[in-house]
Formats: C-alpha cells, structure tokens, sequence
C-alpha cells in the first residue's frame, strides 16, 4: 500500500486536502435540495370539488366523508333543493371542473391536479426520479471506472444543473418527470465520484472524519430547504432556485484533480506525477515533490500499474466468493436504508405537524446523529456502527405501529429518532463500501451496491398504498427490512485503521489476517489447558 506513504510525502492531510473537500463538499450542501424537494413541489393543500357554473345562485354543500370532513374527491350533483326527494339530493359525482384548493402557494400537485383519481402521479413523480439515481448508480459508476473519477463528475453538475433548469420550465407533468429523472442521473454521478475522491485523496486515518464532514453537508442542505420553500412559493422558481448553482459547480469542477490511484492504474504515471508535485507545491513541500520522478512513482507502485490490464466489471463481484458475500451483506444494507429512510423522510405530511418546523426536526436529528457516527466508526468500528443503526432504525419504525394516530408528540419523536439513525446508516454505508472494494472494482462496487438503496426508495411509496388495506402493514414491512439490513451487516469484516485495499487479492489476505488473530489465542488457550489434547473442543470449536 505504497499510495499512503507517497501521500505523505507530498502532504497528506495539507492546504489541498481541505480545499479539495471544501469544493467537493458545496454541491452535496446543495444536492439535498434535490433529493427532498418534492416534499415542498409537491405539497398537498387541503381542497375540495369546484361547484360547477350554476351553482352561482346559491350556495353549494359538499358531502361529507365517514371521518366527518367534507369530501374531497366528490360533490352533490344537484344543489339543496327542497323539491327534490332526498335520494336524489344526496346524489354525488366526480370533481368534474376541477378543485378549489386552500392555498396560498402553487405546487405541481395544484398545477396538474394531481389529488383524487391522479394522486398516484404524484408519488410516480418521484418514484421517476430515484430511477434516474438507480439508472444513473448502475451506468456512470462503470464509465467512472473506465473515463475516471472526475469527468464523470463534471459531466454529473452539468447534467443536473440542466435537468433540473428544464423541469422548472416544463409544460406539462409528462416533461416534468423526465427531467427530474435526468435530476436523479446526475445526482447518482456527483454522488459516487465525491465518495471515491473524498476517500482516495486523505490519509486513513481521516477518512471517517472527512466522510461524515460531507454528510454534515448535507444535513445543513436540509436546513437550507424549508428556508428557501418558505421565501419562495411557486414551486417553478424554487425548481429554479436549487438547479442554478450546479452550473458554477460545474465550472469549479474543473480545479478537481483526478484520483492518483485511478491514473495509475490506468497507465497514465507521468499525468499523476504532475498531479503530485501540484499538490506537493499547494502543501508547501515543492521540493519534496519534486524529488519525485517517474521512475520512482513506478517502482513503487509496480504492483498497481501491472493491473492496468486487469478489466473488472459488475459480474465479478458476483463471480469471485470474498467479492459476492461482501456485495450481497451490502446491497442488503443499502436497499434496508434508502427503503427506511424515505417511508419517513418523504412521508412529512403524515404527522400532522408544520410541515416546515418538522423537516427543520428532520434536519436537524442528523446533526447529533453525525457526529455519534463519527466517534462509533472512529472507536468502535465501521460493521458495529452499520449495524447498530438499522436495528435501532427498525426497532423505532416497528413501534410506531404501537402508538396511537392522535399521540402525535410520540409518532414524531420516534419517526425523528429513526430518521437520525437511517441517516447515520447513510454515513457509514458510503465510507464502509469505499474501503471494502478494491480499487479496481470500488468504482462499479458503489454503483451497484448504492444501486438498492435507489430501489428500496422506489418501492417505499409503492408500500404505502397496502396501508389502504391495513394501517399497520406498511410500519411492519419497513420495520422488518431495517432489522434484515442491520443484521446483514454484522457479516462483514471490519476496516477500522486498515488501508484501502488496492486489488482483489488484497482484500482475500485482509480477510484472512481478519480471522487469523482470532484463532491463534483460542489454540494457545487450548494447548495450556489440555496439552495431551490438541483436537480438543476448544480448537474444535473455532
């Protein structure tokens, strides 16, 4: 793991590493605006059937629901007429011209009348987008591997920024989804190459920190969204608003160096020396880098640049055993925390709270909860701190179920905790699957594992809909997939304090210096204690 020692010699922890992660950092502050933003777009006002254009004379009574409110979704054909029998006045039908919503501010559920019969759209909206981020997690995460890290992230501000401009001016709800699909490609691009960057660039035992400062990134994002949802209420200028700023990430993009071990790998030393002695110079060590040759840049990473041949694709993490169960334990995790997370980070509006105050709440538990994740992955390791979160997740979610819908206070309290520690899981998972693959593969390895978090995120609104039929239901099935999750974890190996792993290889001898301390006391013990005996059951039993 030569790539550590060079790193310090140049400075590892210097001028460039906190600006690089400064510059990395700013589009992840903004890119929660993203992610959450149809919390606000698409907020449902409180409304009620249009009384057609006779209903003028008079006034117009609504039916009333089985809960007592006026109906929503249906109005009296005929208005009160004491000549008519009551069969006939009590007859109702469909909104036929339109709604009247209670609103002061303007969303696409407004625009498009996305309420009654069409309020399904309204969750395929952003069921769309986390296809683009699914979509996105499976296709930029190889070109990243082949193109490097930095293109496919300068590409990723672009394709957002323009995305997300173009759904601000979109005519219709048709257009509108397929740019906030386009949103959700470029957010999965920014968010894979920020993740590989971020960890390839600082020393090891930085990662964890620098890892969650990004998190807090976006946690302060989530503070920064009710503001601007508040000062701006037309859902088109806040479109606007959260999509602009990509474009000058896009042009800072451009200072961003490529991955050392990504150009080396590739063949191009002579570009990472360059690089190199860039950074030396930054750090206030020009002359250590330019004691740097290329010569010697081959040498020691001999073993790195004989891999530039070596073509890995998504089958081989399926293919090679030590790849297939760390590829399995994760995508487990992934998909437990984005399914979790977003049945109550998108789901605001089922407390009955303001809906502003609550994603301040909501934004707020991940600062606590950062940095708890930050001393449990510092102190207690990386799969403790994984698991730890999801079953502390699923243990608030399946007790929701358990109180009552009046006891908002409670519902609230436990949606808010659950909240923090899927959120905690999201720090852990983006360091944790960076340090697990090998360099080779680390790229794909992301895509694919970040992959089932996006589906997990699909299928979350799609559960809502069995609570039609049993109120219950959807609590238990989230419940019980953050449990599956948090006990996947606990099957994989620890990374604490370990460097980053540079081929496949290296990650089969790490597993086996893994187990190999926990089998040469056992065997000790076990000679002391029945020297006559070595097949005894204590060696047995290891």
């Amino acid at each position: 793991m030569t790539f550590s020692e060079i790193l310090d010699r140049v400075g590892s922890m210097g001028r460039f590493q906190f600006l690089h992660v400064a510059i990395l950092g700013l589009p992840i502050l903004n890119m929660a605006n993203h992610n959450l933003l149809q919390i606000f777009t698409a907020a449902t006002p409180a409304h009620h059937c249009r009384p057609p254009p006779n209903a003028s004379a008079g006034p117009w009574v609504l039916p009333m629901g089985p809960n007592g409110k006026t109906e929503r979704c249906l109005r009296f054909v005929h208005p009160p007429n004491a000549s008519l029998p009551n069969d006939t006045q009590r007859a109702t039908e469909s909104c036929l011209d339109g709604w009247v919503y209670n609103s002061t501010k303007d969303s696409i559920v407004t625009e498009w009348d996305l309420v009654c019969n069409s309020n399904k759209l309204k969750e395929m909206a952003q069921s769309i987008f986390m296809a683009g981020i699914l979509i996105g997690g499976l296709v930029l995460g190889d070109l990243s591997d082949r193109f490097g890290r930095r293109p496919i992230l300068t590409c990723s501000y672009l394709l957002l920024a323009a995305g997300g401009s173009s759904a601000a001016f979109s005519p219709s709800f048709p257009s509108y989804v397929i740019f906030r699909f386009l949103c959700g490609c470029g957010i999965s691009g920014i968010t894979l190459s920020t993740v590989i960057l971020n960890v390839e660039w600082v020393p090891t035992r930085m990662r964890a920190i620098m890892s969650t400062a990004l998190g807090y990134c976006y946690t302060v994002g989530q503070f920064i969204l009710p503001g601007l949802a508040y000062a701006i209420p037309q859902w088109r200028w806040l479109q606007l608003t959260v999509s602009i700023p990509f474009f000058i990430f896009f042009l800072s993009s451009w200072w961003t160096p490529e991955s050392i071990r990504w150009l080396v790998l590739s063949g191009k030393s002579s570009k990472a020396l360059k690089i190199l002695r860039r950074v030396a110079a930054f750090n206030g060590k020009k002359e250590e880098g330019e004691r740097l040759s290329l010569e010697e840049l081959k040498l020691n990473l001999q073993k790195e640049i004989s891999l530039a041949k070596a073509k890995y694709s998504a089958a081989d993490l399926f293919r090679i055993p030590i790849l297939r169960r760390m590829t399995f334990c994760l995508s487990l995790a992934w998909f437990a925390t984005g399914f979790a997370y977003y049945s109550l980070a998108m789901g605001v509006e089922e407390f009955g709270v303001n809906l502003y105050i609550l994603q301040i709440i909501f934004g707020g538990v991940d600062v606590p909860a950062k940095f708890i994740t930050i001393l449990s992955l510092s102190y207690l390791g990386r799969h403790t701190t994984q698991a730890a979160a999801l079953l502390l997740a699923g243990g608030a979610i399946l007790a929701l179920t358990f109180v009552p819908l009046d006891l908002q206070t409670v519902r609230t309290v436990l949606a808010v905790f659950g909240k923090g520690c899927l959120s905690s899981s999201f720090s852990c998972l983006f360091l944790y699957t960076s340090e697990l693959y090998p360099t080779v593969i680390r790229q794909t390895g992301m895509g694919v594992s970040n992959l089932w978090t996006r589906v997990g995120s699909m299928l979350s609104p799609l559960v809502k809909i069995t609570g039609e039929v049993q109120p219950l239901i959807p609590n238990i099935i989230y419940g019980i997939i953050a449990l599956l999750g948090g006990s996947a974890a606990l099957f994989l190996p620890e990374t604490l304090n370990q460097p980053l792993p540079e081929t496949i290889e290296d990650v089969e001898n790490w597993s086996l210096q893994a187990k190999k301390p926990k089998q040469e006391p056992e065997v000790e013990k076990a000679s002391q204690r029945i020297p006559l005996q070595p097949y005894g059951p204590a060696l047995g039993s290891s």
